[in-house]
């Protein structure tokens, strides 16, 4: 579990990033990432994580909800649940809530 001030829950404070704690399996959930995201004006979101069938998914379902452009990055997810919960979340994700790509993909088409 990560628990906030932990060193498993630290944080690289490199980037200039706007740190957002969640509580929730929703990252979207009880938080202001929502308020956040639109008041810089981020309309496409990329989603990556481990237990990618929990919490990943329900935070891009609730983004999907909200009206973001919602991008799956297969290869930077994983889970912990057996793989026919991989199998539907890849499945769920392509029919239901946009788009499927990967790392590779990412960098050629921002010509990295």
């Amino acid at each position: 579990m990560l628990i906030e001030g932990s060193w498993a829950a630290a944080v690289v404070d490199e980037t200039g990033d706007i740190p957002v704690n969640k509580y929730r399996m929703s990252g979207f959930w009880d938080i202001p990432l929502d308020s956040i995201l639109r008041n810089i004006g981020k309309t496409t979101l990329l989603f990556a994580g481990v237990n990618a069938d929990q919490c990943v998914m329900a935070t891009l379902q609730d983004a999907n909800f909200l009206g973001y452009d919602c991008i799956f990055v297969s290869n930077g997810s994983a889970t912990t649940s057996p793989e026919y919960c991989w199998q539907a979340t890849l499945y769920n994700v392509k029919q239901c809530f946009e788009f499927i790509t990967d790392s590779f993909a990412i960098l050629e088409a921002i010509g990295e």
